[in-house]
C-alpha cells in the first residue's frame, strides 16, 4: 500500500524516506534497572537524537515515561503505588528529576538544544480551544529549530476518570495533533511477534501491520515490569490511532545502538504499522480520538449498515441502549450487536433522553421529550467511523 501523505517512498522497512516531524516514545522498561531508574539507555538515546536534530533538522518530540518510576528510585519504594493520591506525589516528586536529566544530557550532547516540558492530562484534549492551543505551542517550539519539547502524562493532578491511562496512548494522541510523519515507540522488545518471545523461542516477529484486526489484536500480551502500566495491547491501541491519523508508527527495541536511525534507514528489526490512504481530518481525529468516551450507545444491524456503508448519520430508531451517563454535547462510543466499536461521536442529546427515545422514529421525539432539539442522536458531521 502506499504510505505516503500522497506517493511518499518508502525505506525497506515501510518507513517515509522523508521524515520531517517524528515522535520518540521511551517505555519505562528502558528506564528502570535493577535497583531503580536507570538512566544509560536514555543517555544513548538522547545523543542519537540530538545527533539526527543536527544531521537532517527535524522536528522532534519526545514522550517519556518515568516519571513514577524515578520518583519510586528517590522515595525507595519497591513497588508501583496503586493509590491515586500516592501515584500523583511519587509523581511530582520524580517528574523534576526525569527533566533535569533530560536537560543536562541534551546540554551536554546537543550542542545548543534545550528542553522544554509539555504535561497534558486528559482534559486538556476533550476541550477543543485548548486541544487547538497545545498543538500551537508545540509547532512553536518547533519552529525555534533549538528545543526540544518533552511530553508527558500530567500525573501529580490528574483523577482517574482524567487520565490517558498510558504513555503508548498520549504518543498516538499527540503524533496525530501536530501532523508526525512518524511515531516511534521504544520498548524492550523488537516489535510485535506472532507468540510471545519471552515464553517461545521460535516466536516471529512480524515486520508490517496494515491494519490492526482481531487477529493482530489477539497476538498482544500484558507487561510484566513493576514500574510500567503498559504493554502490547496499549502499542496496538496506539497503532489504530496512527492508522487513522495517517501516520506511520513504529515499535522497536530501545536497548539497540542507533535504534532511531537504525528505524528511520530501515536496518533495525521492528514492526511497522501502516498509513490509511484516507486522512482523518484534524477535527475528526479530535472527536475520535481527543475527546474521552463519557458512555456508550448501543446501535442494531440497520444502524451500523447505515453508518458504515451509507454515511448516514445516527437515528434514533437504530439505538438499541446507553452505558454510562452524560449530557448534550459528549463523545460516546458506538457499538454494535457484536460488541465491536464502529463509531465515536458527539451526541445531541443526553443520555437519558437518549434511553427514552431509543428504538423510536425521529418524528415522535416532538411527543416523547416534550420537544425536538435534532432529528440525529449524532449527527454524521460528528461521528468518526472506527
Amino acid at each position: 500500500m502506499s504510505l505516503g501523505k500522497q506517493n511518499l517512498s518508502t525505506t525497506p522497512n515501510n518507513v517515509p524516506d522523508r521524515v520531517r516531524t517524528l515522535i520518540v516514545k521511551v517505555g519505562t522498561s528502558l528506564l528502570t534497572g535493577p535497583t531503580g531508574f536507570d538512566g544509560r539507555i536514555l543517555e544513548r538515546i538522547v545523543q542519537e537524537l540530538a545527533a539526527l536534530k543536527r544531521e537532517r533538522n527535524l522536528n522532534i518530540l519526545l514522550v517519556s515515561s518515568g516519571a513514577i518510576g524515578c520518583g519510586m528510585n528517590l522515595l525507595g519504594m519497591t513497588e508501583r503505588p496503586k493509590l491515586l493520591p500516592l501515584k500523583q506525589a511519587t509523581a511530582a516528586v520524580g517528574q523534576s528529576r526525569l527533566m533535569h536529566y533530560y536537560e543536562v544530557m541534551f546540554e551536554t550532547y546537543g550542542d545548543g538544544l534545550h528542553t522544554a516540558q509539555v504535561l497534558l492530562s486528559a482534559a486538556d484534549l476533550d476541550d477543543r480551544q485548548r486541544y487547538i492551543n497545545i498543538r500551537n505551542t508545540i509547532h512553536t517550539l518547533f519552529a525555534m529549530g533549538s528545543v526540544i519539547p518533552i511530553v508527558n502524562e500530567n500525573d501529580s493532578v490528574a483523577t482517574d476518570e482524567l487520565r490517558f491511562g498510558d504513555n503508548d496512548t498520549l504518543s498516538a494522541r499527540v503524533a496525530g495533533k501536530v501532523d508526525a510523519d512518524v511515531l516511534i515507540i521504544l520498548s524492550d522488545v523488537d516489535g510485535l511477534f506472532d507468540r510471545n518471545p519471552r515464553i517461545h523461542k521460535d516466536a516471529k516477529l512480524v515486520p508490517h501491520v496494515e491494519s490492526v484486526t482481531p487477529e493482530i489484536e489477539a497476538l498482544a500480551g500484558d507487561t510484566e515490569v513493576a514500574t510500567s502500566v503498559g504493554g502490547m495491547k496499549t502499542k496496538l491501541d496506539a497503532a489504530k490511532i496512527a492508522c487513522a491519523s495517517g501516520y506511520v508508527m513504529v515499535i522497536a527495541d530501545g536497548r539497540r545502538e542507533g535504534v532511531v536511525r537504525g528505524v528511520l534507514d530501515g536496518t533495525v528489526p521492528c514492526t511497522t504499522f501502516g498509513r490509511s490512504l484516507a486522512l482523518m481530518p484534524h477535527r475528526k481525529r479530535w472527536i475520535a480520538f481527543g475527546r474521552a468516551a463519557k458512555g456508550i450507545v448501543y446501535v442494531d444491524d440497520g444502524a451500523r449498515r447505515a453508518l458504515l456503508e451509507q454515511g448516514r448519520s445516527l437515528l434514533a430508531a437504530g439505538v438499541t441502549g446507553v452505558d454510562g451517563s452524560f449530557g448534550m454535547g459528549a463523545a460516546v462510543r458506538i457499538i454494535d450487536g457484536s460488541g465491536k466499536d464502529v463509531a465515536r461521536g458527539l451526541v445531541n442529546y443526553s443520555s437519558d433522553d437518549i434511553q427514552r427515545i431509543k428504538g423510536c422514529k425521529s418524528a415522535n421525539i416532538q411527543s416523547i421529550l416534550g420537544r425536538k432539539d435534532f432529528d440525529e442522536v449524532i449527527h454524521r458531521d460528528n461521528l468518526v467511523i472506527l
